[in-house]
C-alpha cells in the first residue's frame, strides 16, 4: 500500500482538530474572559533510506541523506492570556482584571476554581456570586440596605449607606500561575489548576505584578474574527489539499493494477 495514502490522511485528521479548535473560538467570540486556543503541530518519524554523512559506493561523503517522513499530529492546544478590551457596562459588580490574574470561585464541594468572567451578582443572603451561584472568594456580603457598592482597583470592597456614611467590607485577591496556559478548562468561563499550571499565589490586585480591578467593566474575549477566519480558509484548503493527495494515490495505485493486471 502506498505511503501516501497514509500520510495524507494525518493531514486531513490534524487538519480537522483545527478546525473544531478555530470553530470553537469564533463560537466564543462574545464570551466574556474567554481567551483564545490556538494549536501546535509536530511531524511524525521519518523512514530513513540514505543517512547525511555516510559513504557512498565510490568512497564520498554524502553530504544529505534521503528520509520520507510519515505526516503530521496534533501535539498541544495552548490558551493565548492576552488581555481582552474591557467594555463598558455601568454595573457595580461587572469587573475586569487589567492584567494578570484570576477571580477566585468557591464551588459546592469546597475546592477553588478560577475565571477571568467578573459579571457578578448577589444572592439572596447578600453574597457576590457569579452567573451560576457560586460564591467569589474570598466571600463578601453586602447588606440589603446599601445604596451603592464601590470596589477599587486595588480589590478594596466598600459600601454607601443611605446616611451618606461608607464602610468596608471586604478585599477582593487575585491568584496568578507560574504557567497560566497549563490550566485545565472545565466549561462555565472556569479553570481548574493542574500540576502543570503550578500552585495559586494570591495577591491583592495592582501588586507584584498582579492586574488592577476595573468596575463597571467585562473583559472580552481575545478573539479576532478576521484571524480566526483566515485560520478557518487555510485549515480548509490543508484538508482539501490533502484529500486530493489521496485522491492522487489512489489513481497511481489504479494505474498500477491495470498494467500489472
Amino acid at each position: 500500500m502506498m505511503k501516501a495514502l497514509y500520510t495524507s490522511a494525518t493531514g486531513m485528521k490534524a487538519n480537522q482538530f483545527l478546525l473544531d479548535v478555530i470553530s470553537n473560538n469564533i463560537a466564543n467570540v462574545n464570551t466574556t474572559g474567554y481567551k483564545r486556543v490556538q494549536i501546535n503541530f509536530q511531524d511524525l518519524l521519518y523512514d530513513k533510506y540514505v543517512a547525511a554523512g555516510s559513504e557512498s559506493a565510490r568512497g564520498i561523503e554524502t553530504p544529505t541523506g534521503m528520509q520520507i517522513g510519515s505526516g503530521v499530529r496534533v501535539v498541544a492546544t495552548n490558551k493565548v492570556f492576552t488581555q481582552g478590551v474591557p467594555e463598558s457596562t455601568g454595573r457595580s459588580l461587572d469587573l475586569a482584571i487589567q492584567g494578570k490574574g484570576f477571580f477566585q470561585i468557591t464551588q459546592p464541594d469546597g475546592t477553588i476554581v478560577y475565571t477571568r468572567d467578573g459579571t457578578f451578582q448577589l444572592n439572596s443572603a447578600g453574597e457576590i456570586v457569579n452567573s451560576e451561584g457560586l460564591k467569589l472568594s474570598p466571600s463578601v456580603s453586602i447588606a440589603n440596605d446599601v445604596i451603592g457598592i464601590n470596589i477599587g482597583s486595588d480589590g478594596t470592597i466598600s459600601t454607601q449607606n443611605a446616611d451618606g456614611s461608607s464602610r468596608s467590607v471586604g478585599t477582593l485577591t487575585l491568584a496568578i500561575f507560574p504557567n497560566p496556559a497549563g490550566l485545565e478548562s472545565i466549561g462555565k468561563n472556569l479553570y481548574r489548576q493542574t500540576t502543570a499550571s503550578g500552585s495559586p499565589q494570591t495577591r491583592r490586585p495592582g501588586q507584584n505584578g498582579v492586574g488592577e480591578i476595573m468596575q463597571g467593566f467585562r473583559e472580552s474575549s481575545n478573539v479576532e474574527v478576521v484571524n480566526e477566519l483566515v485560520n478557518l480558509i487555510v485549515a480548509q484548503r490543508a484538508y482539501e489539499t490533502s484529500s486530493r493527495a489521496i485522491k492522487a494515490s489512489d489513481d497511481m495505485l489504479q494505474t498500477t493494477n491495470r498494467i500489472s493486471g
